[in-house]
């Protein structure tokens, strides 16, 4: 196995959509049986105390990888069977991969945490532990983002003449 893209910005804020994208490719000779991704790096623990959970948010996930609703739900978006949601604590699984094949796992996240985050993930062959997915080097499939998180937004305003956001101050109006 092999991560042949990975993608999510260095520099994001609060408020602001955020994509984590990862390809793996199977590299084997033989069909992956369930391909996943494990990432452990979206929440952090909190020491405040009388929390029921001390797991609390740095990145909300607005959708992970997978199959969506269709047609899609209109109050929100939820997993469907089939979807890449697992059993497994922030692990997500697209199926079987075969030899020489590519996937694409995909999250779209919400930044709710200002500060500075590794993001690390980890690429398995399987749910069970029986398949291994490994570097051709016998390494561990697995990486990290290094990513800061502002405060605030960037500002941003709609154009009157297309009428579609942008970042930036409104022009000055005559």
């Amino acid at each position: 196995m092999e991560v042949v893209h990975a993608s999510f910005p260095t520099d994001q804020s609060i408020a602001r959509q955020s994509k984590l994208e990862l390809q793996v490719r199977n590299t084997g000779t033989r069909t992956a049986p369930n391909v996943a991704v494990s990432v452990d790096s979206f929440d952090y623990a909190s020491h405040y105390p009388g929390l029921a959970d001390d797991k609390r948010p740095i990145w909300v996930i607005e959708r992970g990888p997978g199959a969506t609703a269709e047609p899609p739900v209109e109050t929100q978006e939820v997993s469907v069977p089939g979807g890449g949601e697992t059993a497994y604590v922030n692990t997500w699984a697209l199926g079987a991969l075969a030899a020489g094949q590519t996937r694409t796992f995909t999250w779209r996240v919400m930044p709710v945490k200002p500060g500075s985050y590794t993001v690390h993930y980890t690429v398995v062959a399987g749910l069970a532990g029986k398949a291994k997915a490994a570097l051709t080097s016998g390494a561990p499939v697995q990486g990290q983002f290094a990513v800061d998180i502002a405060p605030a937004p960037p500002l941003t305003h709609v154009n009157p003449a297309t009428l579609r956001p942008e970042v930036g101050e409104a022009p000055a109006t005559p």
